[in-house]
């Protein structure tokens, strides 16, 4: 199989990951956190470890405020269902936000009565219309604003500097979700103005699904979203008050935390600028290629030193989906097809009625072999 789903989730992983999952299922996979026997502290420092890695790798000085979950769903469930609302908030997003961030807040909208604006961006060339933006907040000020580092339907790599500074003039809450780019593009929380970064521990990061969670970098208070047991101060009914305590009740997937500690591992040895240049070169080869095709439509941003990994496209003669089942049974090729869980770029980039788009997206271990068997199959079926 020639796999291009990579930012469903990233495939294959690093060999350490396999190895460290076997590990740890055979040496300590127990409850870390809960018990002091030396099984459990050996847990405990590899959950420990992970923090300060992540923690290294967004430059924040703290390993504590990084909060892990299960996924990045979750983690941007905590942080949106943790802020204050009432009838006047107003939450701005962009067209390119995941359904993980459209839904909670579509849900807390209803209940709470506030208003949801989207952020103006080119449909053709995908870029952020600034002036636009600043005339938005002038009239309707942002209290929370909501940012897709890298789009998971086009590879749009989003001016998030831009809008985050002219929103803080505001005093805006920010929110990153970095769930397609921490562990591709480099990412400094030390100047960034992000209150709360969201990651995933399965794509760019290369671990296990069931690894999540957010960056802490706020003074904003979040109100515990879920409750439960943390091993730690134990006969008070509230939660405890120390992070990373306070957001993690339950018990921690030991088994996952242990994959994603060993890609960490990974990912700085290879380092992030690494990753980007080879994903970068093999993003650039798969446009020139497919561009030659007169049958395939592409769906890029305009200026392409902003595009990574992920390229969406339409056929001619083929609804997404039939391209898609054609790619897999004939010829082996593991491709997305669909709307990608991002229900407000399909507008945006005018795929609404076309079903979406077939997605290619681009992982390390991907060769421009693969991107030539891709074309040579595309060439078969003009």
């Amino acid at each position: 199989m020639i796999y291009f789903d990579n930012a469903a989730t990233t495939y294959p992983k690093p060999e350490c990951v396999y190895t460290a999952v076997d590990k740890c299922q055979r040496n300590f996979g127990v409850n870390a956190g809960r018990g002091t026997y030396k099984t459990a502290r050996q847990a405990s420092e590899v959950i420990q470890r992970t923090r300060v890695t992540l923690a290294e790798l967004v430059n924040i000085s703290d390993e504590n405020n990084i909060i892990l979950s299960p996924s990045a769903t979750v983690a941007m469930n905590i942080v949106l269902n943790g802020l204050d609302y009432n009838s006047n908030t107003i939450v701005y997003i962009t067209p390119f936000e995941h359904n993980a961030v459209a839904r909670p807040l579509k849900r807390l909208s209803d209940i709470y009565g506030f208003s949801i604006e989207i952020l103006p961006f080119d449909g053709r060339t995908q870029e952020l219309d600034k002036e636009a933006m600043r005339n938005k907040f002038i009239v309707k000020h942002p209290d929370i604003v909501i940012v897709n580092h890298v789009s998971n339907v086009t590879g749009n790599i989003l001016s998030v500097d831009e809008i985050f500074n002219a929103s803080r003039e505001y005093g805006a809450i920010t929110i990153l979700d970095a769930s397609q780019s921490l562990g591709l593009v480099p990412i400094d929380l030390s100047s960034q103005k992000t209150d709360f970064l969201i990651f995933a521990g399965h794509k760019n990061l290369y671990g296990n699904f069931g690894t999540g969670g957010f960056v802490y970098n706020s003074n904003v208070k979040l109100k515990p979203f879920f409750t439960g047991g943390t091993g730690s101060d134990s006969l008070n009914l509230n939660m405890p008050r120390q992070l990373p305590d306070l957001y993690e009740p339950a018990s921690h997937d030991i088994v996952s935390i242990s994959a994603l500690n060993a890609s960490l591992s990974w990912i700085i040895e290879q380092s992030v600028k690494k990753i980007y240049i080879h994903k970068k070169e093999l993003t650039d080869y798969a446009v020139q290629r497919l561009s030659e095709l007169s049958s395939v439509t592409l769906f890029l941003p305009e200026n392409r030193k902003n595009h990574i990994a992920i390229i969406s496209l339409t056929h001619t003669n083929y609804r997404p989906e039939e391209l898609a089942d054609i790619l897999d049974n004939d010829f082996d090729i593991a491709v997305r097809s669909g709307y990608h869980c991002a229900p407000y770029v399909h507008k945006l980039i005018g795929t609404e009625d076309s079903g979406g788009t077939v997605r290619i997206s681009i992982g390390y271990y991907n060769t421009k072999n693969d991107i030539d068997s891709l074309i040579n199959a595309l060439r078969e079926l003009d």
